[in-house]
């Protein structure tokens, strides 16, 4: 049975007791929530190194997923395996392998071995790298297709993103828009283009009875992408990407019917101003579907800081019903992320969906800054090292710009906490250090 037939059916599984626990709800919370297609748990049962098991949507804590992977000019698959084990580390939630350069089942294998938390993919960019290597992508077969989504599904990949609503009638959609920056989504626009040389529908969407029984005999989760998303802040919430949405909530509702977990990706580059439109949008044409989005970036000019940018967005739509943050890392729009950028795209993220619990009143988020704040108030450093999101940056920082006093080396011995808390004790005098 696959998580959402076994919530169905009343029973809780160890994936959903794990994840009540972690998220401080109740096991029963958590089946219902699968059960109505509002909670998805990716979990392929051949995912053997997978412990963390992750709940994704309505009531539990905003996750952060992290993308990493190969690209077809730039190859080292070790330094795709440090990118899985930093993101982790500093973490991130799930991780996607986007590889499109190298051996692509071998580098997808040893990512799978670091990746103690659920593991996505994208099937098209396997699927049309092997046909590219024949000859060119256009001659990916229907078959060769749902082959790799099945070779997916069998090593153990726990969800899959499938740009299930690029559709010829939304295509035609999205040519009467007028964008700015056209599709710019990769799996979207590798599948639009296929179909638009080949003047045939998405098989993705044409045999999706196919997809879900793929899907249901590995208990895969399916990510529906939006390979229609705007990408510059002059095509959003436009009719493309509306029109996409309305098939994708169709989908959903199938998969659900077929005993299949299914989340919904979305934007994208979004303003500020949009971004609680496009949460309530997507929740109702969906059925409050479990909500995935890149960013949100409400710029367009952040390049080199794009990770700050997402994070105000994120931040915003989790607060407002996002289930889940794809990060953004400081080399996006420019080039493929280092370690070092995996790990600085995490931290941001991670404290975006951390805003997000706070705003959403999440108990374990409120108490977690309580006690930081308590103590904080008693200078007590230990206990702000345990309560930071990142006890060994805190660590580090004060270890490098400590001060002579209890204090931090901000106010030292004018510490105002200190200071105050002294004279309402019985009137401390100050005394500075000496030199």
């Amino acid at each position: 049975m696959t998580q959402l037939e076994a919530a169905r059916k009343g029973i809780v599984t160890e994936e959903m007791a794990y994840v009540a626990e972690q998220e401080g709800v109740s096991p029963e919370f958590v089946r219902e929530g699968v059960a109505a297609g509002r909670i998805v748990i990716p979990r392929n049962p051949n995912h053997t190194t997978l412990r963390d098991f992750k709940g994704i949507g309505e009531g539990l804590s905003v996750k952060v997923n992290a993308n990493l992977g190969t690209s077809y000019d730039y190859v080292n698959p070790e330094e795709e395996v440090e990118k899985a084990r930093m993101a982790i580390q500093y973490g991130a939630d799930t991780v996607m392998d986007l590889s499109t350069g190298g051996d692509l089942k071998a580098i997808r294998a040893r990512i799978l071995e670091v990746a103690t938390v659920p593991l996505g993919t994208v099937p098209v960019y396997e699927a049309e790298f092997r046909a590219a290597r024949r000859k060119n992508f256009f001659d990916m077969s229907a078959d060769e297709l749902f082959q790799v989504i099945e070779e997916h599904g069998k090593e153990g990949v726990d969800y899959i993103t499938v740009h299930v609503g690029v559709t010829l009638k939304n295509l035609e959609t999205y040519r009467n828009t007028g964008r700015t920056t056209g599709i710019v989504s990769r799996g979207g626009g590798l599948m639009a283009a296929w179909m638009l040389h080949r003047g045939e529908e998405n098989p993705l969407y044409a045999r999706f009875d196919d997809l879900l029984d793929i899907a249901r005999t590995y208990d895969i989760t399916l990510s529906l992408g939006d390979g229609l998303r705007p990408g510059s802040l002059a095509d959003s919430t436009d009719r493309a990407q509306i029109a996409e949405l309305l098939t994708i909530g169709e989908l959903v509702e199938r998969a659900r019917r077929a005993g299949v977990q299914a989340m919904v990706e979305g934007p994208g580059h979004i303003p500020l101003n949009e971004i609680a439109t496009n949460v309530q949008i997507q929740k109702k044409l969906t059925g409050g579907a479990p909500f995935y989005i890149l960013g949100m970036l409400p710029v367009d000019t952040a390049a080199g800081f794009d990770h700050i940018a997402g994070a105000i967005g994120g931040a915003m739509a989790g607060w407002l019903g996002a289930d889940m943050l794809c990060y953004l890392t400081p080399a996006e729009h420019l080039g493929l992320p280092t370690p070092e950028h995996v790990k600085e795209g995490v931290i941001a993220f991670k404290i975006a969906a951390h805003a997000a619990d706070v705003a959403r009143g999440n108990p374990k988020a409120l108490e977690r800054n309580r006690r930081m704040s308590e103590a904080r108030y008693r200078l007590d450093w230990e206990g702000q090292f345990a309560l930071a999101l990142f006890p060994e940056e805190a660590r580090r920082l004060k270890e490098e710009r400590g001060s002579k006093t209890k204090a931090c080396s901000m106010c030292g011995p004018f510490c105002p906490m200190n200071l105050v808390e002294a004279v309402l004790r019985g009137g401390a005098r100050m005394e500075l250090p000496v030199g």
